[in-house]
C-alpha cells in the first residue's frame, strides 16, 4: 500500500491537472462560431511556448516513459533506438511539418486526409489515409491507459478488483470532461503541468540514483553485470553486428511514422504558423533527453536489483522509484508520469474524432452538416473513443493492446507516401498509391504475425538472414508497387483527380501563404 505522504503528492499533482483543464478556456479564446478547426485545433492559434509543450507533450507519451526504460531492463541496448528515433524526428518535422502546416492553413484542411483529398482529387485514397490513422491511433490511446495501470500498481495506488478499476476512471473522467468542452485547449493547458512535473521529477530520480551508485559508470557496470555480462564492454548494452540493421530501420521507419500519426499532425496543426513550428522543431530534442535519461533509469533498475513481474518490464521504473525515493517525491514522480499520459490521450481522441467527421461521416454520411454538427459529432466520437480505450484495457490482455499498437506503427507508415510524397510531387497515381498501400499492410501485417507479434523480422538476405524494421520492409513494397504502376495507369490512360492544393506554382518552402501564416 501507498503511504499518506505519497498518496497526498500524487493526488495533489492530478488536481492541479483537473484545475489547469478547467481554465482551458482562458487559453486564446475565441469569439468565433463554433467550428471543427476550434474545437480541434485552438483556432490555430498556439503561440511557440504552447505549441511545445503539447507537441512535446504529444509524442512523448507515459507509455513511452515507461516502455523504452522496460525494454532496456529487459532487453539492454536495442530499447535506445528511441533516443536516435527521436532525434530524426525534429529535423523531419522542421520540414514536412511546417510545408504541411502552409497547405492546410490556406485551403482550411484540419486532417492529413483532408491534404490527400486536395492533392490527388481522390475520395477513395483519401478514405484509406484517414481509416488508417484512426486504425493506428486507437491501441495507441488505449496503452496511455496500461501505463497508467502500470504507475499505479507499482506505486500501490491501484487497489485489486473493481476498486482499482474505478480509480483509473476517476483519473481519466476529468480529462474526458474536458477535452469534451474545451477540445485541444484542455490537453494543451494540462501539457504545461506535465513538462514542469516531469523535468522536475526526472532530475530529482536522476540524482538520486547516481548519488546511491557513486555515478553513471557504476550504474552500467552492475546492470552489465545483472544481465550475464562481466562488465559493460562485454553485455546486451553495446549492440552486436547482427543487431546494428533493425536497430537502424527500427529507428528510421519510426521517426517516419511518428508523423503520419493524426495525433502529432492535430498538435502540429494547431500551432499559429510555420515560423513557429521551425522553432519548436529546434526544440523538441529538449524532450529527447528527457527519454534517454527514462531509458537510464530502466539501466538503472537493473543494477539496483529490481525484479519486474514476469511480462510486466515496464514496471522498473515505477518500482525503483518507489524504493529509491521518499514519499511525496514518489508520489510527485507517479503524479507527473500519469498526467503525461492524458496529453497524449486527450490529443489522440481529438484526432480520431476528427478525422472521423472530416472524412468519412460529412463525406459519405451527411456532407451538408454544420459547423456546429460536426463540432457535436466529434465531441461525441471523441468521448466515445475514450469509453473504447477504458473498455479494451479492462477486457482484454495488456499484450493485446501491445501487440495492435505494433501492427498500428507499421501500419501508419504505409500512409508516408501519399501525405509526404504528396507534398513534394504529385507524380504518383492515386490509384497506384492505393494499390501500394493495400500491398504494405497486407505484407506488414502479415511479417508481423508471422513472428509473433514481434516487428523485427528476418528477411533471407543471401549470407544469411538479416533483421529489420517490418515496418521499413512493407513500405519498400509499398513504394515499389506505386512507383511501378503509375506508369503503367498513365499508359492506360487511367484519369487522375484534380488537385486544388496549387502546391507546384504557388507555394514555396520557406514562405509565409498570403493569407498570415503566423496569424490566422
Amino acid at each position: 500500500m501507498a503511504d499518506a505522504a505519497m498518496t497526498t503528492t500524487f493526488l495533489a499533482v492530478i488536481g492541479g491537472a483537473s484545475l489547469l483543464a478547467v481554465t482551458a478556456r482562458r487559453l486564446r479564446p475565441s469569439d468565433r462560431l463554433p467550428s471543427l478547426e476550434g474545437w480541434a485545433l485552438a483556432d490555430r492559434s498556439l503561440t511557440t511556448g504552447w505549441t511545445w509543450l503539447l507537441l512535446g507533450g504529444t509524442v512523448y507519451t507515459a507509455y513511452t516513459f515507461t516502455a523504452v526504460p522496460g525494454l532496456a531492463y529487459g532487453n539492454g541496448a536495442p530499447a535506445f533506438f528511441a533516443v536516435p528515433y527521436t532525434v530524426i524526428v525534429c529535423p523531419l518535422a522542421f520540414v514536412l511539418l511546417s510545408r504541411l502546416w502552409s497547405v492546410a492553413r490556406r485551403h482550411g484542411y484540419i486532417t492529413a486526409a483532408d491534404f490527400v483529398r486536395g492533392r490527388y482529387g481522390s475520395p477513395p485514397l483519401a478514405l484509406v489515409v484517414a481509416l488508417t490513422g484512426i486504425l493506428a491511433t486507437m491501441p495507441y490511446l488505449a496503452l496511455q491507459l496500461l501505463g497508467i495501470r502500470a504507475v499505479l500498481t507499482a506505486g500501490g495506488l491501484y487497489p485489486h478488483g473493481a476498486t482499482g478499476d474505478l480509480v483509473m476512471v476517476a483519473v481519466f473522467a476529468g480529462l474526458a470532461v474536458a477535452t469534451y468542452r474545451h477540445g485541444l485547449r484542455a490537453p494543451a493547458v494540462i501539457s504545461a503541468l506535465k513538462a514542469v512535473a516531469v523535468f522536475v521529477s526526472l532530475t530529482a530520480v536522476c540524482w538520486l540514483v547516481l548519488r546511491r551508485f557513486g555515478g553513471p559508470g557504476a550504474v552500467f557496470d552492475g546492470a552489465a553485470r545483472a544481465l550475464g555480462g562481466t562488465d559493460t564492454a562485454h553485455s546486451p548494452l553495446l549492440l552486436t553486428p547482427g543487431q546494428q540493421p533493425a536497430y537502424a530501420t527500427l529507428a528510421l521507419g519510426s521517426a517516419l511514422a511518428l508523423l503520419m500519426y493524426p495525433h502529432v499532425l492535430t498538435a502540429g496543426f494547431a500551432a499559429d504558423g510555420t515560423r513557429t513550428l521551425r522553432k519548436v522543431s529546434a526544440g523538441l530534442p529538449a524532450w529527447t533527453a528527457l527519454l534517454a535519461l527514462f531509458g537510464f533509469l530502466g539501466i538503472a533498475a537493473l543494477a539496483a536489483g529490481v525484479r519486474a513481474p514476469e511480462g510486466g518490464a515496464e514496471a522498473a521504473v515505477p518500482m525503483l522509484v518507489d524504493r529509491l525515493m521518499p514519499g511525496p517525491l514518489a508520489g510527485l514522480v507517479f503524479g507527473s508520469i500519469v498526467v503525461g499520459a492524458l496529453v497524449p490521450a486527450a490529443v489522440m481522441s481529438i484526432a480520431a474524432a476528427t478525422s472521423f467527421v472530416r472524412n468519412v461521416y460529412v463525406e459519405y454520411v451527411h456532407p451538408t452538416a454544420t459547423p456546429k454538427r460536426q463540432v457535436r459529432v466529434a465531441k461525441a466520437v471523441s468521448l466515445t473513443a475514450k469509453l473504447g480505450a477504458v473498455a479494451f484495457v479492462f477486457g482484454l490482455r495488456d499484450q493485446d493492446a501491445i501487440n495492435l499498437q505494433l501492427l498500428g506503427g507499421v501500419w501508419i507508415l504505409q500512409i508516408f507516401p501519399a501525405v509526404a510524397v504528396g507534398l513534394y510531387s504529385r507524380w504518383l497515381h492515386p490509384r497506384a498509391l492505393l494499390a501500394g498501400w493495400a500491398v504494405g499492410m497486407a505484407a506488414g501485417t502479415y511479417l508481423v504475425v508471422r513472428e509473433g507479434f514481434s516487428s523485427i523480422v528476418p528477411l533471407d538476405a543471401g549470407a544469411g538472414p538479416l533483421e529489420i524494421y517490418a515496418g521499413v520492409a512493407a513500405l519498400l513494397l509499398n513504394l515499389t508497387v506505386a512507383v511501378a504502376g503509375t506508369p503503367v495507369l498513365a499508359r492506360l490512360g487511367v484519369p487522375r483527380g484534380a488537385d486544388a492544393t496549387d502546391l507546384p506554382s504557388r507555394l514555396m518552402v520557406g514562405r509565409r501563404p498570403q493569407t498570415g501564416a503566423n496569424h490566422p
